[in-house]
């Protein structure tokens, strides 16, 4: 099946007994045995499976080209699994610019537990001067938040493999829809789906997603049922929901997005514009063959200071300033402020997430703040 039938399908069972094509919402949280002790549905208590989250599991797993799917509470959650279900003094290779709520984590949960490095990990040769006989994963971010940087998954994957590590990629800000790490060689893909899978922000969720189940797969699935960071029956019900539009709705970003690069590119005011779909991009020519659409984030450096971002800001009506991506609306926000002081973003930086408004509108938004 093709994307946009595997998102409205392999989420969805009709109902047996009522026959409601649309599958319900389970919320009991304990399931009947059968006569002989086991459990003719499938499901014992709903920390370990439940109805909803075997269809979430499955639509994402599909849409990945995966062989298994785990979900989350959040993405965070997500995150931190794979932290979790690493042996205690493991070394991991990190992006230096990475999600900052996955960083801090790393930072301040992990610190003595596990160890790490921040670096350009598409630089082979910086790779080979921070590998140890103790690393045990390279994780990628790509595109990166909020730099929009691009890192060549092949590349990576092939040093890895070398090296006998692990290679986990947050496909956040790209999708299924624009990019398929595990078909590039990536072991495990992780997503916010509070994000573009959720796509209306109004709920929050996590999924890991594996090429093979594995040892190390049981073992992050140990973490999920035993750690119970798990969506509710009527967040998966809502995610499943949300999916079924996710390639429309991503045509829609990346269509919108990309003008809106080429306006703010052109802007006498703009410094520069941080998005692959456009050739000025330093990894403009790795998007282009590693990516399917290049995406809806973009960042754009503006020619000022920090009050001068947060003037624009004040003066748009379309754009809304929050924080999170992925929803139909705009949102735009000075990233270096969530980030906190140790940011390494300029802070003449702001990070848009592009709704699905009309280009019109968003582009006269923009031009009436900048002016």
């Amino acid at each position: 099946m093709k994307t946009e039938t595997i998102a409205i399908h392999t989420g969805n069972h009709v109902d047996g007994s009522s026959k409601a094509v649309i599958h319900p919402i389970v919320m009991s949280t304990t399931f009947e045995r059968g006569e002989d002790g086991g459990f003719p549905g499938g499901h014992i208590y709903s920390r370990a499976s439940n109805p909803n989250r075997a269809l979430l599991e499955n639509v994402i797993a599909k849409l990945e080209g995966g062989a298994d799917a785990a979900s989350f509470s959040s993405g965070n959650a997500a995150g931190m699994s794979v932290f979790q279900s690493l042996a205690p003094g493991t070394h991991i290779i990190c992006p230096d610019d990475m999600y900052h709520g996955l960083r801090n984590q790393l930072k301040n949960l992990f610190a003595g537990i596990l160890t790490f490095d921040f670096v350009d990990v598409n630089d082979i040769e910086v790779l080979i001067q921070h590998i140890r006989p103790e690393t045990g994963v390279i994780w990628v971010e790509t595109p990166s938040n909020p730099l929009l940087k691009i890192t060549d998954i092949k590349k990576v994957v092939a040093f890895a493999r070398a090296n006998n590590i692990k290679v986990v990629v947050d496909n956040t800000f790209a999708t299924p829809i624009c990019q398929q790490p595990l078909a590039l060689g990536a072991d495990i893909v992780m997503h916010s789906a509070t994000k573009y899978f959720g796509g209306h922000s109004d709920l929050m969720g996590g999924a890991l997603i594996t090429a093979e189940k594995n040892d190390w797969w049981a073992k992050i699935r140990q973490v999920q049922e035993m750690g119970g960071a798990i969506p509710s029956p009527t967040d998966c019900y809502w995610l499943v929901r949300s999916i079924k539009t996710l390639p429309y709705r991503i045509k829609g970003h990346v269509h919108n997005t990309q003008l809106l690069a080429e306006f703010l590119e052109q802007h006498p005011k703009v410094e520069q514009v941080l998005y692959p779909g456009l050739p000025s991009h330093p990894q403009h020519q790795i998007a282009k063959e590693q990516m399917l659409a290049f995406g809806g984030m973009l960042s754009f450096i503006i020619k000022g200071d920090e009050n001068d971002t947060h003037n624009i800001i004040n003066k748009l009506k379309i754009f809304t300033k929050a924080t999170s991506l992925g929803g139909v609306e705009s949102l735009i926000e000075h990233r270096a402020t969530v980030e906190g002081p140790d940011t390494k973003t300029p802070r003449n930086l702001l990070r848009v997430s592009v709704g699905l408004e009309h280009i019109d509108d968003l582009v006269d938004d923009l031009e009436q703040a900048l002016f």
